[in-house]
């Protein structure tokens, strides 16, 4: 309740990049090989990020719901699992840890696989956000279209690619997009501060993520 408090009046690109500043902050240096044991992820204020894009996502409509479906379940399956021994998986690695020794890190609904496409998830939130950025008029069919292409797809089998093909007629048109994402105290160009920032913060995070991926092996798995 006190972080929903603490949000009110506030975007949901203003409120992630206070999330991912203090989660910068909190981040050793790390040169060369990812030091797992030195470079933890700490798992509340990851999922509390995925969230907030996940309210982003929302501003484009129905074309994300099936992905936006994806994003909340495997929020709630790491969620589930931190609220078990919320001490033991303070830090997201340690569930990766834990299903690799199992042997349950590739099978089924597993939360390395959540982390995994929470993600991808991401980085075709930063990739939208990129496009938005570079050429703010352009076409938003086509502006998803790109992004997904370039993110998502590789990863996809043909049904859910199938099920993103269909929904793409449904996204707005750029000048709703946008001002659905502005806070009240905004305009276009502290919008677009506000995307560069959260891109700048969100790009290295995300690589070490993808880092921590293939050390596990985890960073080829696709879906149906």
């Amino acid at each position: 309740m006190k972080r929903k408090r603490e949000m009110e009046g506030k975007s949901e690109i203003r409120s992630a990049i206070e999330e991912l500043s203090m989660l910068v902050k909190a981040q050793p240096a790390t040169a060369g090989d990812i030091n797992l044991d030195a470079a933890p992820i700490p798992t509340k204020p990851f999922l509390h990020v995925c969230t907030l894009i996940l309210q982003v996502l929302d501003k484009i409509g129905p074309t994300m719901a099936v992905l936006r479906q994806d994003i909340h379940q495997n929020i709630q399956r790491l969620e589930n699992l931190c609220e078990s021994d919320p001490t033991k998986y303070l830090n997201l690695i340690e569930i990766l840890k834990k299903e690799e020794s199992e042997g349950n890190a590739r099978k089924g609904s597993s939360c390395s696989k959540a982390l995994l496409w929470l993600t991808r998830s991401m980085d075709f939130m930063v990739a939208l956000l990129q496009k938005l950025v570079k050429d703010p008029g352009q076409n938003m069919e086509q502006a998803v279209e790109e992004s997904y292409n370039i993110t998502l797809k590789p990863r996809h089998g043909w049904i859910s690619s199938a099920a993103f093909k269909v929904a793409l007629k449904l996204v707005p048109d750029n000048k709703t997009f946008i001002s659905l994402l502005m806070a009240k105290d905004q305009n276009c160009d502290n919008l677009k501060e506000e995307m560069l920032t959260l891109i700048t913060l969100l790009v290295p995070f995300l690589e070490q993520i993808h880092s921590v991926m293939r050390h596990y092996r985890l960073d080829r798995l696709k879906s149906s």
